[in-house]
């Protein structure tokens, strides 16, 4: 791509342009503040600039439309980072397929992070596929994806009798079939509806294990359920990728040896349709698993392999003993963990947990139970087979950590982990403050880039979510966010942010992000340059970010001024179009604001590009 560099010249005029419009503004700001004091002499002109005049926080030359096409400016800057190799294009850092094959195959490590070392990341910025274009706004995007985004033909031959994908010119449609549901992820959801409360918002939260493009999750949402989906980068080539330029949430995982990296008590249901993994292996492990993050009250589903194996044993072509007994161990380890079965029919099985342990008992003398503490410390931290306790109770009727209201009531409650005070420092008047300095950063956002609400942005990353204000105060039934809570965060919060029937994951930014690139439409980063300045490369994690942003994506950074003179430092090298704004209080606070533009560029066989 051709790079056309603004003149000294040019520059100067623009800075000199950026400089009027701030002072101006700033000059508004304090004539107004003067007149409303009750001290200016000019009461009326101080009216009409404070209705008239431009908005402080709008930002000359910075254009958030999508062209499709970009020209680099190019900026005064101490490095320039090049284009990957086209072979990069889908780079999963963390998931590299290469680096994969050399692990052991055991229990699925090899489908584990496996991050590359620090003489081994890339230093440049991974390129979109020739012809790249901006996804479809949902809900067309449900259904529909642009074949330049994700041109892998595959799963249209592997998947065809099963209703996953066609191919139809330069796009491919997903009719929202799966394996276990080929007449349609809505017929199958009416038939989970007829025992799972799905449609009055006491189901909010969803886990789809092994969730292959994601058919599930995205027809939940037209019933108000939010569902995390996740699949390992496998021989089904690009799931995740499909079901994220879809606009569904996912990310890249499977269930191996360490832990998922979601808070203990996080979702309303749990999903697997013929996932292949297999559950009543390791004593069980991988259900405890499921336990831990699954609420009191919430539902697991099973469809497939071994449900209904008397029947299907001979078109699965298994050992009828072996299905049975695999069955077996699946009843034994639900009873372990007290699970009601509530239904079972066709290929498939549901049962819930109950809301406390006062009907188990028995189970306390009978089973290992985790260590107090450790049910939220996942990061890499391996899974075993011990049973995570519930918090206590004072009646047999109360559900153990607290009842949710329905969603989308739940959204700003006061959550359960707030009233019970299990969040050191967090009170219940800090987080109603927090709602409300949150209700008001997202109106400053949406004078900035007016695109925020608009159906432009579907994908959206919060990278240090905190309490999940941002979320919460921006939520559109046009978007969703992923809530990013780093371990090396003062507050562990991720448990707050799913009470309020919102998603999330544990995530330490100093490695790469469990995703494909090209994920998220518009990223959030409040504080993060801040917590991380001193952990590991700012430049690293500016690039991670470069990798998973659309092309014409947003970024939003809200950090003090000198973290982000520093950031806009680095990103004057990586494409980007940056321009700093105050804070909303004005031009005295210390914490800015700064808004960049990913240009539009694709890779190019022709030009150089980083090995």
């Amino acid at each position: 791509m051709a790079l056309k560099p603004n003149s000294a010249d040019a520059r100067t005029r623009s800075s000199i342009q950026i400089f009027i419009v701030v002072g101006l503004c700033c000059f508004f700001y304090i004539l107004g503040a003067w007149q409303r004091s009750g001290f200016g002499k000019g009461d009326s002109i101080a009216l009409e600039v404070t209705k008239h005049s431009a908005d402080c926080n709008i930002i000359p030359n910075l254009n958030f439309e999508t062209h499709h096409a970009g020209e680099v400016d190019e900026s005064e800057k101490s490095k320039s980072f090049d284009p990957c190799h086209p072979r990069y294009i889908d780079y999963t850092p963390c998931q590299d397929q290469r680096r994969a094959m050399t692990f052991p195959r055991d229990n699925m490590i090899y489908r584990e992070r496996h991050c590359p070392r620090e003489e081994e990341k890339l230093h440049c910025l991974i390129p979109a596929p020739k012809g790249y274009v901006t996804p479809f706004p949902w809900p067309k995007s449900r259904d529909y994806v642009p074949y330049a985004n994700a041109p892998y033909k595959a799963l249209t031959v592997e998947k065809a009798i099963q209703n996953w994908i066609q191919y139809e010119g330069n796009v491919f449609r997903f009719p929202g079939g799966g394996t276990q549901f080929p007449q349609g992820a809505d017929k199958y959801i009416n038939q989970l509806a007829s025992v799972i409360p799905i449609t009055n918002g006491t189901v909010r939260t969803a886990l789809d294990t092994g969730c292959g493009v994601a058919s599930w999750g995205a027809y939940l949402w037209s019933r108000n359920v939010i569902a995390m989906s996740f699949a390992p980068r496998d021989s089904h080539e690009a799931q995740v990728q499909f079901a994220l330029e879809r606009g569904v949430p996912a990310v890249i995982g499977v269930l191996g040896t360490i832990k998922m990296p979601y808070p203990s008590r996080a979702f309303d249901m749990a999903h697997c349709s013929r996932c292949l993994i297999p559950w009543g292996a390791n004593d069980g492990m991988y259900m405890k698993e499921v336990d831990r993050v699954l609420r009191p009250g919430g539902y697991w589903v099973l469809s497939g392999p071994p449900i209904n194996w008397r029947n299907n044993y001979k078109s699965w072509q298994r050992p009828k003993k072996e299905l049975q007994e695999e069955q077996q161990k699946i009843e034994d380890v639900a009873k372990l963990l007290c699970w009601e079965k509530k239904h079972e029919k066709g290929e498939i099985a549901i049962w819930q947990k109950r809301v406390n342990d006062e009907a188990c008992r028995g189970r306390r003398d009978d089973s290992s139970f985790c260590k107090a503490g450790e049910a939220n410390d996942v990061w890499y931290k391996k899974m075993d087979a011990c049973v995570t306790p519930y918090p206590d109770v004072g009646s047999p009727e109360e559900v153990a950590g607290g009842k949710l209201k329905p969603f989308p009531e739940r959204l700003y409650a006061v959550p359960p982990r707030i009233v019970s005070g299990s969040v050191p420092g967090v009170s219940v008047k800090t987080y109603q403050e927090d709602n409300q300095k949150w209700k008001k950063h997202v109106g400053a956002y949406k004078k900035i880039n007016r695109l925020i609400d608009s159906g432009r942005y579907r994908n959206i990353l919060d990278m240090n979510a905190g309490l999940g204000g941002f979320a919460a105060a921006i939520d559109s039934s046009k978007l969703w966010v992923m809530n990013v809570m780093p371990p090396t965060a003062e507050k562990d919060t991720l448990g707050v942010i799913y009470e309020r029937g919102l998603i999330g994951i544990y995530h330490d930014w100093c490695e790469a992000f469990s995703t494909y690139p090209r994920t998220y439409d518009l990223i959030h980063a409040h504080g993060l340059f801040s917590l991380y300045q001193d952990k590991c490369n700012l430049e690293d994690i500016l690039l991670e970010m470069d990798r998973i942003l659309r092309p014409e994506g947003a970024v939003i950074f809200r950090d003090e001024v000198d973290v982000l003179i520093k950031v806009k430092k680095i990103t004057a090298g990586m494409r980007w179009d940056t321009k700093m704004v105050d804070h909303e209080d004005g031009p005295l606070v210390p914490e800015k604001i700064l808004v960049a533009v990913k240009q539009y560029w694709v890779a190019d066989g022709n030009s150089t590009a980083a090995q």
